[in-house]
Formats: structure tokens, sequence, C-alpha cells
């Protein structure tokens, strides 16, 4: 819509003219023309002169619509307080909780709309368990709740809002029992009810709510088969979805795509995720939706194949800030920080960086030893790019400089952080000390952590096994019983690899797959082979496999290294081994760091067995090929 050529003065007394204007401009979400409407406004004196008129209750929705808070904030604050009414008041409130970037602003505008006795309607109620749901404020939740209830209100829309807070608030009985409560249902409240349960209860009672929806959409079908690729089930997942597709005809729109490439994503699927690709270049060809792009980026960087992910990054025709930092992410996990930043110039002038575009840039420097790049970016977010540092910056700047060896800045980097640090942040710092030998600060960092959670056992571990490391071996088992006398127990770790379209998972010493004796074979001969290459098990962090922290025996030590063979890794690889051809690369994904047992073990087998192996553990991917790693043993 272009500025109106007429002549001002034929104008200037007609604001009916103006007021039809801007609400045409705000449906069509037309911020340039509305400011030019605006300056015409303020230029002639329309709104002094008229104040009857409407004009500003127009402006602030024309501003509210385009996503402006500041401006609709304080366009409402000036219309009289005569000629609000509930939809100026809700206008506003929607602003707020689809646009405004902090949450707080939308509760206590809507607590400002119960001090001043504003009707509230369904309207203004989902816009305020939108809210809760986003930031999963479930206290504020249950006092939104109770305002339903006793205004009566409980159409079919607000009872679906509320299901769907609960849902991200995790409360799935609350969800079932509103659910049960509803006079009137349809495929939303069906839907919402499905993810909850799929999420928080598992797939066998999803697929009970599944089979008993009277109605089933995009959504409900989208919700089952991600939960099952998501959780490993690729086979029950590709059958839902040809069912989808070629039998009843259902077509896949963005969003079910996405879903699905976000699943592949968690699960390391990738044939899932390429059949999800060949489909949407079939239906979408060029001009596929950015989102669906940006989900095939980000499934094939975290499913290992980080040149494939570059492919459909250039293969966008139009590359906002999202998917720009779906690439710089997937790059940094795979240690390819120089590029990252060799790239980050072009991103600038395609898109403008945002908080989370520079936590992948530093994240890039730290898994790269970039010190010096990762401290000129970090002193510019706020000076040159407009971003006040959040925690997550200063997570990635400690663990840049823990990696690199300089504690000591790290440790004054945290002193000075403007917030209090969280567990993340402190939590980098004990893995420095663990890898650069520093217990005395390890036992001051675990303290604080402790206050945090004392049940998460990866913290007691790292100090246990500095503690070995430092022949304190008292201490370290010390630290074990303290673990066992409160009954937490470490979390196992767990391998998974795909073969074959079908994801074989594998715990430390576990024996329940049906190639368990041939798997045990080929570890046995691994690890024949690997002693012949030089390889020696690095036992000295071993003190939770059934050591009772006493001097060393030769049996004691035999025992620790067999608990290192039988790390899952190690059989997710021999597995692998067994079942695809000679040379083919395997794909191994873990739910904890790799040890440096098996980060070593490894990168020997790469060359033994000519095979390229890609793990990806909890914090980024190794790359093994030729008896090295992508990241040169800086990890």
């Amino acid at each position: 819509m272009k500025c109106p050529t007429t002549n001002l003065t034929t104008l200037q007394f007609l604001p009916a003219h103006f007021r039809s204007l801007l609400r045409s401009c705000a449906c069509n979400s037309s911020l340039s023309t509305g400011k030019e409407l605006h300056a015409i406004i303020l230029t002639s004196g329309l709104v002094p002169a008229c104040p009857n008129s409407f004009l500003l209750n127009a402006l602030h929705h024309m501003y509210a619509s385009c996503g402006v808070t500041s401006s609709a904030r304080h366009l409402f604050y000036q219309i009289p307080r005569s000629h609000k009414d509930v939809i100026d008041w809700t206008t506003l409130l929607t602003c707020l909780v689809q646009h405004g970037t902090k949450p707080s602003e939308g509760f206590c505008f809507f607590k400002e709309m119960r001090k001043e006795s504003v009707v509230l309607d369904d309207v203004v109620m989902i816009s305020v368990f939108v809210l809760c749901a986003r930031v999963e404020d479930l206290r504020m939740g249950r006092q939104a709740q109770g305002c339903l209830v006793k205004m009566g209100l409980g159409g079919v829309k607000v009872c679906n809002a509320v299901m769907n807070m609960y849902v991200k608030c995790g409360l799935v009985g609350e969800v079932r029992r509103v659910f049960s409560e509803m006079n009137e249902r349809n495929v939303v409240s069906w839907s919402i009810l499905l993810e909850g349960v799929v999420k928080w209860e598992g797939l066998e009672n999803g697929r009970v709510v599944f089979d008993e929806m009277p109605e089933r959409n995009e959504v409900g079908w989208s919700i089952m088969i991600a939960g099952y690729v998501g959780n490993g089930f690729s086979r029950e997942g590709f059958l839902l979805l040809v069912e989808m597709v070629l039998r009843l005809r259902l077509g896949l729109n963005f969003v079910t795509l996405s879903s699905i490439l976000s699943a592949c994503a968690l699960s390391g699927d990738v044939m899932m995720g390429r059949w999800v690709h060949v489909y949407a270049m079939k239906e979408m060809g060029r001009e596929m939706h950015v989102m669906v792009a940006t989900a095939l980026v980000d499934m094939y960087a975290k499913c290992g194949q980080i040149d494939m992910a570059l492919a459909a990054f250039n293969y966008l025709p139009r590359r906002n800030v999202v998917a720009w930092n779906a690439i710089l992410g997937g790059l940094a996990m795979h240690g390819r920080g120089e590029f990252v930043l060799d790239i980050f110039p072009k991103m600038i002038e395609e898109a403008t960086p945002d908080d989370l575009t520079f936590m992948a840039v530093l994240s890039a420097c730290s898994h790269s030893g970039l010190v010096d790049q990762g401290y000129h970016y970090f002193h510019s977010l706020e000076s040159e790019y407009g971003i006040t540092p959040k925690v997550e910056h200063y997570a990635c700047m400690v663990d840049l400089l823990g990696r690199a060896g300089c504690l000591e800045e790290a440790e004054l980097l945290i002193k000075k952080m403007p917030m209090r640090p969280n567990e993340v942040v402190l939590g980098s710092l004990l893995g420095s000390c663990n890898a650069h030998g520093k217990l005395q600060l390890g036992e001051r960092i675990l303290q604080e952590l402790v206050q945090m959670d004392q049940h998460n056992t990866e913290y007691h571990v790292l100090l246990s096994n500095m503690y070995s490391l430092e022949g304190k071996q008292d201490k370290a088992n010390s630290l074990r019983q303290v673990l066992k006398s409160k009954g937490i127990r470490k979390v196992p770790g767990m391998s998974s690899i795909h073969v074959g379209g079908q994801v074989h998972q594998f715990s430390s010493g576990g024996k329940s797959h049906p190639l368990t004796k041939e798997i045990y074979h080929a570890l046995d001969d691994m690890i024949r082979r690997l002693r012949l290459a030089g390889y020696v098990p690095n036992t000295t962090t071993q003190v939770f496999s059934g050591s009772d922290g006493r001097e060393d025996s030769t049996k004691e030590m035999e025992e620790k290294e067999q608990a290192l063979f039988l790390h899952s890794e190690k059989l997710a690889f021999c597995f692998g081994l067994i079942s695809t051809k000679p040379g083919a690369p395997l794909y191994i994904f873990k739910n904890l760091r790799i040890c440096q047992d098996c980060h070593s073990a490894i990168k020997i087998a790469s060359k033994i067995y000519n095979r390229e192996i890609i793990i990806r553990d909890r914090n980024r991917f190794h790359c093994f090929k030729h008896g090295s790693c992508s990241c040169s043993d800086y990890w």
C-alpha cells in the first residue's frame, strides 16, 4: 500500500479516512506506510484538533499489529480513559505477549487490566495462557485459571490454551483433567492432549490416545511420527508417515515437516531426514519454506553430516538469522571454528545477528581454542551489535578460557558477571579444573554446584576423578560414598547407532542385544589389535567401576580395564563393524561426554579398520579418521 497523495488540505478535516487507512496498515502489517500516515497526522495537527476522532486508537492498533511494542504502549497511555475499550486493552496485551522481549511486561499489564476492572474475555485469557506456556510459569498459569473459573469462561479455545500451558509445564495429569471436564472438544484439543501424553507419559500411552482420536489432522500425525522418530523407533515412525501420505493422502505442511526433521536431529536418524528432504524438494522445489530449509540444515548438522548441512544451507535462496544460526551452531559443534569466523562477515551482510548468533560464534571459538577472537566478539556484543550479554554468553567465555587453561581469568570473569552464575557456568569451570588439574578451585566450585543441585552426579564424578589423579584415593572413595549414602546413582552411559533403518542402543556392559555374542567377540579382537598398535587403557579416572578406594592390585587393575572396554560407545562401534560393509562410515550418538579412554581407543581404531567414525557426545562432534580426531584432542 502506498502513502496517499491526496492534498492534505482536503484530508485534514477527514479523520475517518486516516482511520480507515491505518486499519488497512494494521491488517497488512504495513509498518512503513503506517509511519508515513502517523507523520502526516502529527504535522497536520489532526489529533489535538479532533480528540474524539479515535485516531489515537487506530494508531495504537496499527503499531501493535506490526509488533512495535514501545510505540503501541506509548499511544495506549495517550488515549483518554473514556475512549479506551476492552479491544484497546486486549490489543496491547496481545502485542506484549507476541512481540515483547520481557514476559514480565505482559504479566504486569494483565494485572493492570484486573486492577482497572477491564472486562476479561476468552481472547485476553488465551493471551495470558500463551505467555505462561512460553515461559513455563505455572504459578501465574494457575492464577489465570482461577480467574477463568470465577468469570465462568470456558470456551473450547481458552480450554485448549489452558491445556497447552500445562503441557509446557509438564503436568499431564492436569491436562487430562481439563480435557475430561470440557463440554466441547475439537481436533486441537485432542492434539494438545496427545502432545502432552507422548512427551510426559511415553509413546505407549500416546499411541492409545492417538488411536482414540475421532479426527486427526496433520498436527496429530506429526506429533506421533516425531515421537517415534525422536525416541529411536524409526520403523514405526516411517510406517505412520507412509500411511499418512500414501493411504490417507494427507499432505505434509511446513510445520509437520519441520517437526519430523527436528525429531530426526534429536535421534540422529539421517535416513528418515533424507526421505523428508526428498519429499520437501518434490513438493516445494526451490521455494522451500525457510522453516523447513532451516530444519534440514539443523538435521544434517546434528546427524554428523556437516557437509550436507552446508550444501542445504547454500541452496537456500533467502537466508534469515535463524538459518544462519543453524549453520553457525552446526559448524561450531563440528569444531570448525575458523570457518565460522570466516563466514561471519557474510552473515552480517544478509541478516542482523542476535544473541543466539553470538552463542554459536563464541562456542565455535571455544571448541577451536580461538581465545583472542572469542574475547573480541564478546567485548563487541554491546558496543558494536547492541546486544546485552546474557548468562549463556558468559558461559561460553568461561568455557573458552577454561579449555585454554586460563582458569584465573575465567574465575575473575564469573565474579564480574552482572547476574548470578548458573550451573552451566560453574559446571564448565569445574570441567576445566578437571582437565587442568586445579583441585583446590574444583573443590570450591563443587560446593557451589551442590547447593544448586545436590543430585547431579556429574559434578561429584569430576571431582572424584581429580582426587584420583592427585593420588588422593581416600577422598575419591569418600565422595563416592556420599553419593551412595544419598541413594544417588551415576547417570549410565548410553550410545546408539543407526543400522539398516533401525536404532540399536547400548549401555555400558550391556548384554541385551540379540548379537551380544558376536559384538563381544569383535570387542575382544578390537582390544587385541588396539594393544598391538600401542593402546594403553586409561584407568586413572575409573573411580566408579567397583574399586574400593585402596591401592590398586593387579586384579583391581584388570577390573578397571575391563570396565573401560565395556563402555557403550565401544560396544556400538563393534556392532557397527560387524553390521556394515568394510570402510563404511559409522555414526554413533552418546548421551554423555566421551571419556578420554574411548577417545584414544577410537582414534586408533579408525586407522586400524580404515573407518571414518563420527561420534556425537553431549557437547560436540568428534570425527575420527586415519588415527586423528577433528577436535585435535581439544574438547
